[in-house]
């Protein structure tokens, strides 16, 4: 992978938002990866027919199938290069939800302090010195401290992706945007409930607040990045 040079900002057609990622300065956050939205036991259901999870099957079955795999190729990419892995969920700060955003207790949205289903989904899940950080709202950087831990790291380029892609995830982006970090969507690391709700909210995304990319495509340019600096720049997540 040959790595272009860097555009002013203010090139033609947002080339500036294009750029590559700097190794050091780059962290991937997962959102809401969580046990909640997928388990193996839900998955069956799903596909038991009659089941009121039936309607849910596409959405399971994408994550089981493409967002999981994807997201432990990608995870592994960025560690092997020191970059760090950090985590979001939806999970409350107690055991009786009094302080959720008002939005999702009218929305019924509660995982309590601890929870199990509040914990990442193990086959992509943490290393014992990867960064988890719950959050009440649907916006990780309206509802908790993120922007401050970022800022501590030293890090200015995010690489998102996660669930659902047309409500947290891309609140993610947005606002990751609007506080001045390069943002990279990973397309086929992230679902929505629908297909539609998916390609829509990817379509809007793409070109105005991050560059999208596919798996693949983030893991050659991590590998490429990586092979110019002589290896993993950083002692980074710490997953085994």
């Amino acid at each position: 992978m040959q790595l272009p040079s860097i555009p002013p900002v203010d090139a033609p057609g947002g080339a500036y938002r294009e750029r590559p990622v700097e190794l050091r300065k780059t962290a991937l956050l997962s959102v809401d990866m969580q046990n909640a939205e997928w388990s193996p036991e839900l998955m069956a259901e799903a596909m038991r027919e009659g089941s009121p999870l039936a309607r849910k099957r596409y959405f399971l079955e994408r994550i089981q199938n493409v967002l999981i795999p994807n997201q432990q190729r990608l995870q592994a990419a960025a560690r092997r290069a020191g970059i760090e892995v950090i985590y979001t969920t939806i999970e409350a700060y107690t055991l009786d939800g009094r302080d959720r955003s008002l939005d999702h207790k009218i929305s019924n949205l509660f995982f309590p302090k601890g929870s199990w289903e509040a914990k990442v989904i193990d086959a992509v899940g943490p290393g014992p010195n990867d960064i988890v950080i719950p959050k009440t709202a649907s916006g990780i950087f309206n509802s908790t401290n993120i922007e401050y831990v970022l800022r501590n790291l030293g890090i200015e380029y995010l690489v998102i992706y996660g669930i659902c892609t047309d409500q947290c995830v891309e609140c993610a982006v947005r606002d990751a945007a609007d506080r001045g970090f390069m943002v990279t969507q990973i397309e086929d690391a992230c679902a929505a409930e629908e297909e539609r709700r998916h390609a829509v909210s990817i379509d809007q995304m793409n070109g105005h607040y991050c560059r999208m990319r596919t798996t693949d495509q983030m893991i050659a340019e991590i590998e490429a990045l990586a092979a110019a600096a002589g290896g993993g720049e950083r002692v980074g997540s710490g997953a085994a």
